[in-house]
């Protein structure tokens, strides 16, 4: 360990602040350590605090449900009653009165562009540069590569390129123009040529004739010569997408204008990720994490890879230099805007402790996280993120305005000690716990200077909901909460809510993940809601995923849906506190159905997050569907199941047969991983396998029913054996 006054590290930790991250940014290591003692000694035990009140809620509710539940194992219970005793503790809030929020210094990509939004697993190099150079994305390679294109007619996506599915990819792109970028006359389908005529866009027809868009203003710049451009920009919506044009390459020589691919911008941001889907469990780990973070800011992050006996090298990718119509030189932005989650402050950590205690892990990754984008603030790397000198940081599992406060309080004092203007660290507020979303617009009001986005996130507000209603009764099913009465209102009132406090305009606000990554026609079936519901984001599972949402954007004005929006009847808080209790007699088929699919759930992920340190993956569900699951997937199911055995639904010994039969059908699941250990030989000694008999049974007992303490034990516990 290494002493720098109060406060001991590690030296891996010590070493990368002293010779990574420090160098350059006009900080000193001495100054860091010092300013980091001062910020954990006069904030920790503020948080402290605020995490008793959270339990000191907790058990007034329990209290108050066990006193009231007579009939809510029927599905009934006195909604106005608990309500008013929501008031009464405080877990309820007035709101504020009316306020606009004043976010100033906000980059275009957060307050202008409505598109898809990335959330990557920033200890993974690869997926975190993949993910910032989604910006723009193949529109061919995202078709030919999906279900999106079906495999009818012989065209079936093989080893090798099938012009039939060839065909129909290009039939699929050249309807997205016509619809999208209409002509005055004819089709792109029956293009033979693009070029510029006096900064305007000529295209010449199979019948020889030219015609040009509908809308001039959507042609907005173009590459090579004029007569023969290589890439014509077209915009709508605030998106661009560009038409590429190549008559030597593969797909170009055989299509009559030349055309190679249609290139979309698509993920305009992208949230790097310190929590939900990274398994950082100690200082080596989190210096992984850390160090990822400030390779993108500085422009130095690479990952290299074999595909196909080739060496793939990723970097970051340049911005695209086009022509404006005017002749003017007209750059457009190549890589995502980078926002960074950071951990809850319900996490404590021992890579640095103060006093010999370990220290709240939210203010080492404040600090360490804004330091590094300092780098971007001062122009020291190779690419700028933010051209109007801010920070974007996104705070997850907040509860309650209060909390927003104490982080607000952080974000100043990481200000001061890196002599930042006020206000340059902005803030994302996860609404994702049932604190958040009932109290929504006094935290926004709390951090009005800063907010830059809010983004309902179902996934652990439904986790929460059970966890914090435990005592209520048992539950519905798992796809029964999602169609209860609180899910639609909980989505609805954080977009109008984001509304009524003046997010339009100035910040993002933002919808939960598409979890099937291979279901992408589906995916562009359903996912169109978002836009529509008003979100100027929504979150996809990857760069593919990405490209294909963003063509909701360009059909959804969202801008103006918004505006439709904004006089819409708010959603009652009966609607919003409504606990979605089981309200009928379940078969023993129906139960036991729901055991396994939880229970394949847990062990999926678990075994991953354990076993290989894999924060975020697509694990295969019980019918051997991959679904992208994280702890808050983790934290529904093993919520749902010690709910379920709360209330006697499910007994004990249900639970571990069920656990130890599911156990072997997810080892046959990952066969083919050459490092997995299976559980099912000898389950009492498997460490993923008991922390996930730890979530289960003691899941009840969990604070807010978050899943991190057990599995960061047990992954220490798996890193000391190998």
């Amino acid at each position: 360990m290494t002493n720098v006054s109060r406060v001991y590290t590690t030296s891996v930790l010590a070493d990368f602040v002293a010779n990574e991250l420090t160098p350059g940014s006009g900080v000193t290591a001495a100054e860091f350590w010092a300013a980091f003692e001062a910020i954990a000694t006069d904030l920790g035990p503020r948080y402290a605090a605020l995490l008793d009140r959270r339990d000191e809620l907790q058990q007034k509710i329990d209290s108050w449900h066990v006193a009231n539940r007579e009939n809510a194992n029927r599905g009934h219970y006195d909604s106005s009653a608990y309500i008013e005793f929501l008031r009464e503790i405080g877990y309820l809030q007035e709101p504020p009165a009316e306020f606009s929020i004043t976010t100033g210094n906000v980059d275009p990509e957060i307050t202008s562009i409505a598109a898809p939004q990335l959330v990557v697993p920033l200890d993974n190099a690869r997926y975190a540069l993949n993910a910032a150079n989604a910006r723009w994305g193949s529109f061919y390679d995202a078709l030919y590569g999906t279900d999106v294109i079906s495999d009818e007619g012989g065209a079936e996506a093989g080893g090798s390129y099938n012009p039939v599915r060839g065909s129909k990819v290009i039939a699929y792109a050249r309807e997205f123009l016509d619809r999208h970028a209409p002509l005055e006359s004819g089709s792109h389908a029956n293009a033979t040529a693009y070029s510029i005529t006096d900064g305007s866009l000529t295209v010449t027809l199979a019948n020889n004739q030219p015609t040009t868009l509908q809308d001039h203003s959507q042609f907005v710049g173009y590459m090579g010569d004029p007569d023969t451009p290589t890439s014509v920009l077209l915009r709508k919506h605030g998106l661009h997408l560009s038409i590429e044009i190549d008559r030597s390459d593969s797909i170009g020589r055989d299509d009559a204008a030349g055309i190679k691919d249609i290139l979309l911008e698509a993920a305009v941001t992208a949230i790097m990720d310190c929590e939900d889907s990274v398994a950082a469990v100690d200082a080596q780990d989190r210096a992984v994490v850390y160090r990822n973070w400030l390779g993108l800011l500085k422009g130095t992050l690479t990952s290299s890879f074999e595909r196909a006996g080739e060496t793939i090298n990723r970097r970051l990718n340049p911005d695209r230099s086009f022509t404006a119509p005017d002749g003017s030189p007209r750059s457009v932005p190549g890589r995502a805007l980078m926002l960074v989650r950071n951990t809850g402050h319900h996490l404590r950590t021992d890579a640095v402790t103060l006093d010999g205690e370990p220290v709240f892990e939210t203010i080492l990754d404040a600090m360490v996280t804004s330091l590094a984008a300092k780098h971007d603030l001062d122009g020291n790397g190779e690419y700028r993120n933010s051209h109007t000198g801010s920070v974007y940081i996104v705070k997850p599992k907040l509860h309650g305005s209060d909390e927003v406060a104490l982080a607000c309080d952080l974000f100043d004092r990481v200000e001061d000690a890196f002599k930042l203007e006020r206000h340059t660290l902005k803030m994302g507020i996860m609404d994702e716990e049932r604190r958040m979303s009932l109290n929504l617009a006094a935290a926004i009001d709390r951090a009005k200077e800063r907010v830059v986005f809010i983004n309902t996130g179902f996934l652990d507000r439904t986790g929460d909901g059970i966890h914090t209603d435990m005592e209520a009764g048992p539950v519905l099913p798992k796809a029964e909460i999602k169609g209860a009465t609180w899910f639609s209102a909980y989505e609805d009132n954080n977009v109008d809510t984001g509304l009524a406090c003046g997010l339009q305009n100035r910040a993002q606000i933002g919808k939960g993940m598409w979890a099937q990554p291979s279901d992408m026609a589906e995916m562009l079936t359903v996912k169109v809601d978002h836009p529509m519901a008003g979100a100027t984001c929504a979150w996809v599972p990857s760069p593919t995923a990405a490209t294909l949402h963003a063509t909701h954007y360009f059909e959804v004005d969202v801008a103006a849906r918004q505006d439709e929006l904004s006089s819409r009847p708010r959603r009652s808080i009966e609607d919003l506190t409504a606990i979605p209790l089981l309200d009928r007699e379940l078969s023993d088929e129906e139960i036991q159905i729901e055991l396994d699919n939880n229970a394949q759930s847990i062990l999926g992920y678990i075994v991953r997050w354990v076993g290989s340190g894999v924060g975020c993956s697509t694990v295969p569900n019980i019918h051997n569907v991959g679904l992208m699951e994280d702890l808050a997937t983790l934290r529904i199911s093993s919520q749902h199941v010690a709910n379920w055995l709360h209330h006697g639904i499910l007994n004990e010994a249900q639970v571990r047969a069920a656990m130890t039969r599911i156990a072997a059908q997810v080892d046959q699941q990952n066969a083919d991983d050459p490092s997995y250990q299976p559980m099912a030989p000898d389950p009492d000694n498997s460490i993923p396998f008991q922390a996930a008999m730890s979530l289960v049974f003691s899941g009840r007992n969990e604070p807010n029913g978050y899943t991190e303490r057990i599995l960061r034990n047990n992954r220490l516990r798996m890193k000391a054996t190998a």
